[in-house]
């Protein structure tokens, strides 16, 4: 090939293995639905009896290896810690459902077995949380009062329906479709949710009734309308125990000495508060009232006919399952050196759910609070989980007579101190700092779930994070790389400033997937690099414009038909530019899919390259072989397309880069401009 001193200069470059295409369809069809019912099938026959017992009940794996005598103790202290800290917050988040305190307790009961044997976590703590049992109140206030029977019975409908999505999507491994969701849009949507529980909470406070609602306008404006009734001893009973709790659990977070007054907070709480009533007993404090004694019956959900108005609200509360009590369980899980299925967790938390609706449950999930003081308190295993079910069970079938005087005011201060944390403005604060857009997101559904209500929040907060996906997927980055100085690497110019390119050549990597939507977009910003020539250092010889157009694909994971018929469109419009495209280190699939649409035989194989490195080697040879022929004469020579496949043939045979025979003649006097990739030292 014609250089600078009038010689030619071979070029080894790494050969492009190229698919077959009978051989890939074996690879594509076994995507195909048939495919993965035969995969599925095939693992169900490879499955020891062991590993079906460990997949249907992972409590098995550590009842197995489970050591009594190392674990037994803080397994022990663990569950009566979280039994200790859920009686008086299961009667607390009842009432915010708008339930009686018996409910609370039957959920924190039932459940907590279920989940202790079909669960995969040892320290999740599930049963009532606040988060849930706002929703729950939201959506049943608008079909029934709270005194009906009706309410009742449709909460625990709520619950096996609930239940019933939960392992649905465990079973199909749907968990990713709430990928979609972002933190930004659960972070926004909690610290909404716990100013409207804590508003909600105030009634108890201040001794008279509020409006019960999900937008916190009503709430404030209600709360302004009665204070000619505002009570002093509910406010300073409530604003006391409040305070106390408050006090303990910033102690228990602090010191590590005081870590028990964290889950000793609530049943302080009651106590104080019910032998403040027994002393000073006033009729603006209002009392919790008989709840009945005894374990739950066994009774099949009824009342159906409302099933279609709680669909909305039963997929809410399965997105918090995933995004919070999964994420919860996956940390704990990690943390504790032990593996964690995220679909079978879902499975584990829809049957304590369904099981938990035939013994009068309403939703439970996972608690951040209580799973945080279950680690805290050493718990290794589900048995843990399995004594906190038995000091609910002791308090239902003991216990319950002396719930008669808890105030009201009293478990109010429980959920007060409990939602505190479910602000978020840390959260805020740091995507101030680093990512506006995602600060944006935080904004827009924490305002809309405050002013608009639960539902329509969570719906313009995802709506709003899609619209972002889908302007970042049609809008790719995509950046022109070039040659980092004593190096064969090429990077974005943009951040390595001193990385330089070559005269006629430009190399544009997309870093995305190729298809329908982003399409227009990549056309439009390789027409911009071919016309507008960035700033960057540039070398090689000096010709008046783009010859060639180097596609770096590595990042390009999956191309679609879409991108095909562009990349056909690109190639036509660019050939009668005399441009001509190079591709280099698409993967498998990308080149199976370009070779069976063609684009591989219209661009031409010899234009597919393994590296960046050679395929800029290779033109930037073209190069220089057009500056030296550029000529009045020229002119009546064959089309250029046609003299440089001749000159590949003639130098570049496919036998001699990849033998590497081909000795090396280049003139060490060559230009210097020309700076081949391969040093002259190298023999290729």
């Amino acid at each position: 090939m014609p250089t600078a001193g009038g010689v030619s200069r071979p070029v080894k470059i790494i050969p492009l293995q190229h698919p077959s295409v009978g051989a890939g369809s074996s690879s594509s069809s076994s995507n195909s639905p048939a495919a993965f019912f035969s995969g599925l099938a095939t693992k169900w026959k490879r499955l020891t009896f062991l590993q079906f017992i460990d997949g249907l009940f992972p409590c098995y794996r550590w009842i197995r290896t489970y050591r009594w005598r190392d674990d037994f103790q803080v397994d022990l202290i663990a569950g009566l810690t979280i039994g200790i800290m859920l009686v008086p917050q299961a009667m607390s988040y009842a009432k915010l459902a708008g339930l009686e305190p018996i409910y609370g307790l039957y959920t924190g009961f039932v459940p907590i077995f279920v989940y202790a044997i079909f669960g995969s976590s040892r320290q999740l703590a599930i049963g009532p949380v606040a988060l849930v049992s706002l929703l729950v109140s939201n959506v049943l206030r608008g079909i029934a009062g709270s005194s009906d029977e009706l309410y009742i019975e449709l909460a625990i409908v709520l619950a096996l329906m609930v239940g019933i999505l939960e392992c649905i999507m465990g079973f199909l491994r749907l968990g990713w479709l709430l990928r979609f969701i972002s933190h930004s849009v659960i972070s926004g949507f909690t610290t909404a949710s716990a100013f409207v529980i804590g508003l909600s909470q105030a009634k108890y406070f201040l001794g008279y009734n509020i409006t019960q609602s999900s937008k916190i306008v009503p709430l404030i404006q209600s709360i302004i309308a009665g204070a000619d009734q505002f009570a002093w001893p509910p406010f300073v009973m409530g604003s006391g125990i409040l305070a106390v709790l408050l006090i303990m659990k910033h102690l228990g977070k602090s010191r590590k000495q005081f870590r028990f007054l964290r889950a000793a907070g609530p049943l302080t709480g009651v106590i104080l508060g019910t032998t403040l009533a027994k002393i000073f007993h006033h009729p603006s404090i209002s009392l919790i009232g008989e709840i009945p004694q005894g374990l739950p019956s066994f009774s099949v959900p009824k009342n159906f006919g409302y099933a279609k108005s709680l669909i909305p609200t039963a997929f809410l509360i399965t997105g918090v399952a995933i995004l919070e009590s999964v994420g919860i369980a996956k940390a704990l899980a990690a943390k504790n050196g032990y593996e964690l299925d995220s679909s079978q967790e879902l499975v584990g938390l829809g049957l304590a759910n369904i099981f938990g609706s035939f013994f009068s449950s309403y939703p439970s999930t996972g608690s951040f609070s209580r799973s945080a003081v279950s680690n805290e308190s050493g718990a290794k295993t589900g048995l843990s989980g399995i004594i906190t079910g038995i000091v609910m069970g002791c308090a239902l079938l003991f216990l319950t007579p002396l719930f008669e005087f808890i105030p009201q005011c009293a478990l109010a201060a429980i959920v007060v101190s409990a939602v505190i944390g479910l602000v978020e403005y840390e959260e805020a604060i740091f995507l101030w700092r680093i990512d506006k857009k995602d600060f944006l997101l935080w904004i827009i559904t924490c305002t809309t779930t405050l002013f608009l209500g639960i539902e329509i929040g969570v719906l313009i907060g995802v709506g709003v994070s899609l619209a972002f996906v889908i302007h970042e997927s049609a809008n790719p980055h995509i950046a022109v790389l070039g040659r980092l100085p004593g190096t064969t690497v090429y990077r974005n110019v943009q951040q390595y400033p001193e990385a330089y390119t070559y005269h006629g050549i430009v190399v544009v990597r997309i870093d995305a997937p190729i298809y329908f939507a982003n399409t227009s977009y990549i056309k439009d910003r390789l027409r911009d690099y071919e016309v507008n020539v960035d700033n960057s250092i540039r070398r090689g010889p000096e010709v008046e414009r783009i010859y060639f157009v180097i596609l770096e694909m590595s990042p390009v994971t999956y191309i679609d038909s879409s991108a095909v018929q562009a990349l056909k469109d690109l190639h036509q419009e660019y050939r009668s530019r005399d441009i001509q495209i190079a591709i280099t280190n698409p993967n498998r699939e990308v080149l199976l899919t370009l070779s069976k649409a063609g684009v591989v035989e219209l661009i031409g194989k010899e234009w597919y390259f393994v590296r960046v490195h050679d395929a800029v080697q290779v033109c930037l040879q073209q190069v220089q072989s057009l500056h030296q022929t550029s000529s009045p004469a020229a002119e009546s020579k064959p089309n250029r397309f046609e003299r440089l496949l001749k000159q590949r043939g003639e130098d570049l045979s496919v036998a001699e880069l990849e033998s590497g025979q081909r000795k090396a003649s280049a003139s060490r006097n060559g230009d210097p401009n020309l700076e081949p990739l391969l040093s002259h030292k190298f023999t290729p």
